[in-house]
């Protein structure tokens, strides 16, 4: 990690404007052809007005803090499929409306389901006769109040408060209060009323519209009624899984209340924070049968605007996380983050301390093994290798490699590589960069070592080591700052590739032939300098010597990781805050050269730290047209003391396939 007056350098260097505003990403859409009318962030939209009079009109309103696209989005109700439907605007600005008239019309008595284009089942309303006239609306805050019958003419395209009766009935006033899809997939009601209210006849459903609603008094345990200001639990007999709902709905058949969750959501539950008023938040524990704790943070279910979960535990000893430094505006053009609003906290509190970096802090490069995606590689700065797997939802060093890190060696066998950024070859080996030795820390040493992860052995020695030290001068000044703003990133990217895409060989100037380079194996590896942001190709030969292709401007005034991925068909540069937390993805142009193609920033709900390492899933892992990315935190600072994320270094969320 550099110095705060190094990253305040970086930040001020101007690499090149990259607008990306008019730009396609067409490997995502080539992928997924989907994603464009089904974006991330369809779980921030709910229904939130109907009526089943004056043409039938439904209002949709977007709970998110950014704009949510529908185009290809369907409706059905409780007798005709799937239909699309006319919105007076394809795009739900956040916090804003967009209203519809059904195209089949709706009944007195009826059901109205909202779908993306793929299907997904976004919300849904029930109302028996004569609830939806003059409307039906959610009453007590917009896209997340109890369902009630209006008192007075509709307010389709504007907040629903004037339109709300003085007082919400009795019964509108029990809500889903805490879900967990764990496999008990237990759900708690509140009831924030002053009288009792009877259950023997209300029923649940999830997201699945081939099936039928079940009666809460029919499930273990049964619940038959609930007292004022009291709460019953039960075991949902359907099933509750990720990217799931439960819909809430009475005796009558009227909805009265309904939370939604991404795949990530719901474990170990959501809860609402205040009990049975406010907002969804996936919980760091339990509560069910008591006050919820709200120890999560974020936005949860019930269309927010994503959620952080809490990691739990208190700092150990020793474990001193380092705040960030260095933070740079974002580029112009950058784009909203692609995928899931929902990042979860994946690691122990403190869970990287090693003898050499007690601290807990500078885990950097990350990387899934593409043989085994339920494996990532994690560097940390200190010479210290791991092989992470999950557990439990989040990634732990695996014990049966080593429980605590390997620590590596240059290939004399001495020194602390300031090992930055990894990456997996085609021959299963881990491949780890390093700016110095942080024995000598004042001088750059910037090298590429090749490690076999089946050695024996707490200590790795490198198979192979290639120094490019003296290609770059401007590091070799005295200082540790410059010496620290070498080789932070490195991605492996498969001849395949670059040959299909029509690379030009800079070397040669016609299409790349890697038969011509009959050492270097059977791809390149792209290196990413934190000092410019530059990437710098390379054949790394079997003998020990090295093939140099040339820099590659990445827009970019730092790069802090570098990866190759199949599923988006692009290498993605990957900067920290010194970048507004930025990953632009490379494409080769008609001309042959791998230039920008566009960039995105973070979720919002990220904290702005030094996250110096990114990785994404293999499309091997993907459901539902997402998988999982990772992120790494240099400093483990989260959102500072006191914070549930201080103290962790690993990110978990989704991004499309």
């Amino acid at each position: 990690m550099p110095s705060s007056s190094s990253r305040k350098r970086l930040a001020s260097v101007v690499a090149g404007a990259l607008t990306v505003s008019s730009l396609l990403i067409s490997g995502l859409v080539a992928a997924q052809p989907a994603a464009a009318a089904d974006p991330a962030g369809f779980q921030n939209v709910r229904i939130n007005e109907v009526t089943s009079s004056n043409n039938d009109t439904v209002e949709l309103y977007n709970a998110g803090s950014a704009s949510v696209g529908i185009s290809g989005w369907k409706m059905s109700d409780d007798s005709f499929s799937p239909q699309s439907f006319t919105p007076s605007s394809t795009t739900i600005a956040a916090g804003g409306f967009v209203t519809f008239n059904s195209p089949k019309g709706l009944g007195d008595a009826d059901k109205l389901v909202i779908y993306t284009a793929d299907g997904t089942v976004v919300d849904r309303v029930d109302w028996a006769s004569g609830k939806a006239k003059p409307a039906m609306a959610r009453c007590g805050g917009d896209g997340s109040g109890a369902w009630v019958t209006t008192t007075t003419a509709a307010t389709f395209g504007s907040a629903n408060a004037s339109g709300c009766p003085a007082s919400i009935p009795a019964a509108s006033k029990v809500r889903i209060n805490e879900v967990t899809s764990d496999g008990a997939d237990t759900v708690e009601l509140y009831n924030g009323g002053t009288s009792a209210v009877s259950l023997s006849s209300w029923k649940y459903v999830d997201n699945d519209t081939t099936h039928s609603a079940v009666t809460v008094s029919s499930s273990s345990p049964s619940a038959t009624s609930i007292p004022a200001g009291g709460r019953v639990t039960f075991n949902s007999t359907i099933g509750l899984g990720g990217n799931d709902s439960v819909f809430l709905l009475d005796g009558s058949g009227n909805t009265v209340d309904s939370v939604t969750w991404a795949a990530n959501g719901a474990t170990p539950s959501d809860e609402r924070c205040a009990d049975g008023t406010g907002w969804f938040q996936t919980a760091a524990t339990a509560t069910f049968g008591s006050a919820n704790s709200c120890s999560g943070s974020g936005g949860g279910g019930g269309g927010q605007t994503g959620q952080l979960l809490g990691g739990g535990g208190s700092l150990t000893s020793g474990c001193t996380p380092e705040a960030p430094s260095g933070t740079g505006s974002t580029p112009s053009g950058t784009q909203a983050w692609p995928g899931g609003l929902d990042v979860t906290i994946a690691d122990d509190v403190c869970a990287f301390t090693t003898s050499t970096g007690t601290e807990g802090r500078d885990v950097s490069g990350l990387a899934f093994d593409p043989s085994n995606p339920s494996v990532l590689w994690a560097a940390k700065n200190k010479n210290w290798l791991y092989k992470l797997v999950k557990s439990n939802g989040k990634w732990i060093p695996d014990s049966s490699w080593s429980a605590t890190g390997k620590q590596i060696r240059f290939s004399n066998g001495s020194g602390q590589p300031d090992s930055e950024g990894l990456t997996v070859g085609a021959n299963g080996h881990i491949y780890v960069t390093s700016e110095r030795d942080n024995a000598n820390n004042t001088v750059p040493k910037d090298t590429i070592m090749e490690f076999d992860p089946a050695a024996t052995g707490s200590t790795l020695t490198p198979v192979h080591q290639w120094d490019m030290t003296a290609q770059f001068p401007q590091l070799n000044t005295g200082s540790k700052d410059d010496a620290n703003l070498g080789f932070e990133g490195v991605g492996y990217v498969p001849d395949s590739w670059l040959t299909a895409s029509g690379w030009v060989d800079p070397l040669t100037g016609s299409a790349y032939n890697p038969a011509n380079y009959p050492l270097h194996g059977s791809g390149l590896f792209f290196a990413g300098l934190e000092w410019d942001g530059s990437l710098h190709v390379y054949g790394l030969n079997s003998d020990g010597t090295f093939t140099t292709f040339g820099t590659i401007a990445t827009g970019k005034a730092s790069v802090m990781d570098v990866t190759y991925d199949a599923g988006t068909q692009r290498i993605i540069a990957t900067c920290d805050n010194t970048c507004g937390e930025t990953h632009t993805l490379m494409k080769v142009n008609a001309s042959g050269a791998i230039v920008p193609d566009v960039t995105y920033t973070n979720p919002a709900v990220m904290p702005v730290d030094n996250l110096e390492g990114f990785a994404v899933a293999p499309t091997s892992t993907c459901v539902s047209g997402f998988r999982e990315a990772v992120w790494s935190d240099d400093g483990i600072y989260g959102f500072g003391s006191g914070t549930s994320s201080y103290g962790h270094a690993l990110y978990s969320g989704t991004f499309p396939c």
